[in-house]
């Protein structure tokens, strides 16, 4: 089939794309998760041009934007919701039936990073869209003001945490003026993102702090101490009436074994597990070529 040279980015329709710019700017300013689709390849007749773009929303409805009608729609909201889930920005081509069948190519098949899938319009036209999550940033609660709890306060906003502190108040002087400090362990934490605690008390409200752990839907939650210790803890939690599935949801000791020693060390040995927790099947790794 013979088609028309590609609309480029500079023939776009770049009035569609400002509609979603306000939109953007305020969910990213609430920390609320979207994906933008953005159109940057055409060829022959389509209802959308390079440079169109969509905000989807994560119960897929496109809520700012357009990036064509129902050929393009279905297709982009799969992706979207996938993006969603994993985190990954993917390439979709949608293109007609024959020219899927002259690629090789079925309808979801993926190659060299692209997802191909089947343009039902009478059109015939492709488009290629690149969708990306944008997605809010992880929480980061630390529970005590122990040295490795401030050290962790310091540094995990160099890696894209959000830090709330729940501390005895007294305590809370130790901390930035920037973090989110919290006085006591029930400060009742909430979060669009994905939410990571490390319980940091050393000594100071250990059983307080991990009860209240439970209550928070976080992703890991790590115990700064030894495992002996840790395990001596969760013994008095059982004998309380701690659940089972609770318990095992505190790690410890927190933190990769890096020979970390100082306050500092320990810090980043514990930020190091939670970015490779964080971004656990976020990362394709191919094969090394030999």
């Amino acid at each position: 089939m013979k088609q028309s040279l590609p609309v480029t980015l500079a023939h776009a329709g770049l009035d569609l794309a400002s509609d979603v710019a306000p939109l953007m700017k305020r969910l990213q300013g609430d920390n609320e998760p979207f994906v933008l689709a953005t159109v940057v390849r055409t060829i022959s007749v389509t209802a959308a041009k390079a440079g169109a773009k969509a905000v989807v929303d994560r119960d897929g409805s496109i809520v700012a934007g357009w990036i064509g009608g129902g050929c393009a729609r279905a297709a982009v909201v799969r992706a979207a919701k996938a993006a969603f889930d994993d985190g990954e920005t993917r390439l979709i081509s949608i293109q007609p039936g024959e020219l899927l069948a002259e690629l090789g190519v079925e309808p979801g098949d993926e190659r060299e990073g692209v997802q191909f899938a089947r343009n039902m319009c009478p059109s015939q036209g492709t488009m290629d869209i690149f969708i990306e999550p944008v997605l809010p940033r992880p929480n980061l609660v630390v529970y005590g003001a122990s040295p490795v709890a401030v050290a962790l306060a310091l540094q995990a906003r160099t890696i894209g945490f959000d830090i709330a502190v729940c501390a005895p108040p007294e305590d809370l002087e130790a901390f930035p003026a920037a973090v989110n400090r919290i006085g006591g362990f029930d400060g009742g934490i909430q979060s669009n993102g994905e939410t990571y605690i490390v319980v940091s008390t050393q000594g100071r409200g250990d059983l307080a702090a991990l009860e209240e752990t439970f209550k928070v839907p976080a992703r890991h939650i790590g115990f700064v101490g030894s495992r002996r210790k840790l395990e001596a803890l969760k013994a008095k939690l059982r004998d309380k009436g701690g659940a089972p599935a609770d318990l095992d949801r505190v790690k410890g000791p927190a933190g990769l074994d890096l020979g970390a020693i100082t306050p500092e060390e320990i810090a980043l040995s514990i930020l190091a597990e939670l970015l490779m927790l964080r971004r656990k099947n976020q990362r394709r790794h191919a094969e090394p070529e030999v």
